[in-house]
């Protein structure tokens, strides 16, 4: 727990920072915007309609969706400005809402008086309406807080640090204590912001200017904070910035993304920072638009989802056509590869597999009917699938989508009998799963390779040079060790990725 303690402060100052400023943008645009509807009805059902679409979008598929749409235009794709934007979207709704709600319910008698008496508009709205309207209006506030908060948390895969670094690489590498603490500092943050907007609501509405100042005040001192914090990142010199290195979102990735890390700050010097739990096809935007320097990848994942090749090659053609067109097409230069396979493959548990002695996915399919099979988010709608489905003719009675790190679990338990695994993962043995043999070779090469922008070969040739030093340096079965020490063992992926440098005199 004390090295999960460690990382507090700079996940929950992120958190903050995405959460505070989402929220003044939102509240900022959406009470105005909803007091304009209340001046031009014929608008109020369309904005509202709009605003609803918005609200029911998926929150991770909202900030997802900010990375293509931001490098389309030229903008940073990750980070911190994709992040905000949706967060800034997803809370438009409650305020906007209750905005406009809380407005219509002013007694009519009350707002023909202030006409009565020769009130303005503005002087009605000040004085009368809002007045009337804010318990709703603050309603809807702290119902967006709330949700801002949360919904911070799913900023991790694009890019934005949060209290979701904890969630995400705790799931993966099941390290309970970290969720455990992203989850409650999540939840203790949403209570401190909604608690400090109802008393101001209190405080304006019974007059108790105490109450008002001291949540004002806390309120200020938050905003102070944010802005002190904040401010460095983003008017920090381009020469001051540490090289960038890429993790996506599972366990071998988080020890891969500190060995390269390591071996960078080892050889040069130089500093570094890791962005991790990025999703797959963030990670290599992320590399070709310079937001990244470096990150592990596989030749297959390049070859069927980006190159859209279905044909199944050796691995040194894969790796040389693949290195070709990352470097025509996108500039990327495939730096090394580390010298093991990390495959799509299917599992089932052992015990079963020995029952019915099935030991290739040939043997598999006459069960497959009566058997269900659980994939990773992706796994389904990757090439890979459908070139195992044609290839052997599989089809099972039920397919199941899970999280990795509950997907193993799964299959031990039973609870699915055949898992989309991975050919290095640890949790392999540690569950007694057997990797069933491709047997007619449909799925393609696998090799983890480490692949580099095009800054890092220009402003750093000499990380770039020790990046290659690690060609070779990783085989299958030391790779699965070193994920098992991490899944298993409960070891940090930092300190695994020590060890291997230390051993290998990297």
């Amino acid at each position: 727990m004390i090295p999960q303690l460690a990382l507090l402060p700079g996940y929950l100052t992120a958190h903050l920072q995405l959460s505070l400023i989402a929220l003044a943008l939102g509240i900022g645009f959406s009470v105005p915007l909803g007091v304009a509807l209340t001046r031009l009805p014929r608008f109020e059902r369309p904005a509202l309609a709009v605003a609803s679409v918005i609200q029911t979008i998926p929150s991770l598929a909202l900030l997802a969706i900010m990375v293509p749409a931001l490098a389309a235009l030229g903008l940073r794709s990750i980070g911190f400005l994709p992040a905000i934007i949706g967060l800034t979207l997803y809370s438009i709704l409650p305020v906007l809402r209750n905005t406009v709600i809380g407005l219509q319910g002013v007694d009519r008698t009350l707002i023909e008086a202030a006409d009565g008496v020769g009130m303005t508009g503005a002087q009605r709205l000040w004085r009368v309406e809002l007045p009337l309207a804010l318990p709703v209006i603050v309603a809807g506030i702290r119902t967006a807080t709330v949700w801002t908060v949360g919904m911070a948390t799913l900023a991790t895969p694009i890019g934005a640090t949060s209290l979701g670094n904890y969630i995400f690489s705790g799931l993966q590498t099941r390290n309970y204590d970290a969720v455990l603490l992203g989850c409650v500092a999540s939840a203790g943050l949403a209570l401190l912001l909604d608690g400090l907007v109802r008393l101001l609501e209190t405080g304006l509405r019974e007059r108790r200017r105490a109450r008002s100042w001291l949540a004002l005040g806390i309120f200020a001192l938050l905003y102070l904070y944010t802005g002190a914090t904040l401010l460095p990142g983003l008017t920090g010199a381009r020469a001051e910035r540490p090289i960038v290195i890429g993790a996506k979102t599972f366990t071998e990735q988080y020890i891969l993304a500190d060995i390269l890390a390591g071996q960078i700050s080892r050889a040069t010097g130089a500093p570094t920072r890791i962005v991790s739990s990025l999703g797959s096809t963030v990670a290599f935007d992320a590399l070709g638009s310079g937001q990244i320097d470096a990150y592990v990848e596989y030749s297959g994942t390049i070859w069927a989802t980006l190159m859209k090749r279905d044909d199944v090659l050796d691995r040194d053609t894969v790796l040389r056509e693949v290195g070709d067109w990352l470097q025509t097409q996108h500039g990327i230069a495939l730096v090394a590869a580390l010298g093991f396979e990390n495959s799509y493959a299917l599992a089932m548990r052992g015990s079963e597999a020995r029952r019915l002695d099935i030991s290739d996915l040939s043997q598999l399919a006459p069960t497959a009917p009566r058997l269900t099979i659980g994939g990773d988010y992706e796994f389904f709608a990757r090439p890979e699938w459908r070139a195992i489905q044609s290839a052997y003719g599989l089809a099972f009675k039920d397919q199941r989508i899970l999280d990795t790190s509950l997907m193993y679990q799964a299959a031990a338990q039973g609870e699915v009998d055949v898992i989309s695994a991975f050919s290095t993962d640890g949790r392999i043995a540690g569950f007694d799963l057997t990797v069933l043999a491709d047997d007619r070779h449909a799925i393609p090469p696998y090799d983890a390779i480490i692949l580099a922008g095009p800054a890092l070969a220009r402003d750093h040739p000499a990380a770039l040079a020790a990046l290659r030093n690690l060609a070779g340096s990783i085989d299958a079965p030391r790779m699965r060790a070193m994920n098992a020490e991490v899944d298993h063992d409960h070891v940090t992926p930092e300190a695994v990725a020590a060890q291997f440098l230390g051993a290998a005199g990297k």
